[in-house]
């Protein structure tokens, strides 16, 4: 335990500036396209309405992803950007480090939600980028995170930590 008094922790307590929700994604069924919406609701201990994870009441509700992080995962395959569908992520956010929030509450739209850890790759990466996509992730899958109070969130909503 982080000893709240310590340098560290001040600095792990210091400001953030917000970020901003850029694109969201809804996964309907298993290995089905993502849909992409401009708004979406997200549901007290279920997670987004209308994607398969909904309703499983665990920790991994919701996946969220940093917009910086998508032309880095391109870079180590070799292109572009990639196109956060191919990731399978819900959530894409900008201008914000998500792991600063850890084992924090954070405000999204009228959403409240809470980090439960990193949102690692799994195999499916290799099947989609090819022979390299699972270490292409790796160290910038995102976060998951389960929904405290629910609302509706909003292509450019604020994502700010609650301190």
């Amino acid at each position: 335990m982080l000893n709240p008094a310590s340098p560290l922790a001040r600095l792990l307590d210091g400001p953030m500036r917000p970020g901003v929700l850029r694109w969201i994604g809804l996964r309907p069924a298993r290995r089905a396209a993502m849909r992409v919406v401009e708004e979406a609701v997200l549901l007290v201990g279920q997670g987004l309405e209308g994607d398969r994870y909904a309703g499983r009441n665990g920790a991994r509700q919701v996946t969220l992803i940093q917009a910086e992080h998508l032309p880095a995962i391109g870079a180590y395959l070799g292109q572009e950007a990639v196109a956060p569908e191919r990731l399978r992520r819900n959530l894409v956010v900008s201008g914000l480090n998500l792991l600063a929030l850890k084992g924090r509450r954070f405000r999204m739209g009228e959403a409240v939600l809470e980090m439960t850890g990193e949102c690692h790759p799994c195999s499916r990466m290799e099947e989609e980028f090819g022979p390299g996509g699972y270490n292409a992730v790796r160290g910038h899958g995102g976060i998951t995170a389960r929904v405290l109070e629910g609302g509706a969130i909003r292509l450019g909503d604020a994502v700010a930590r609650l301190d």
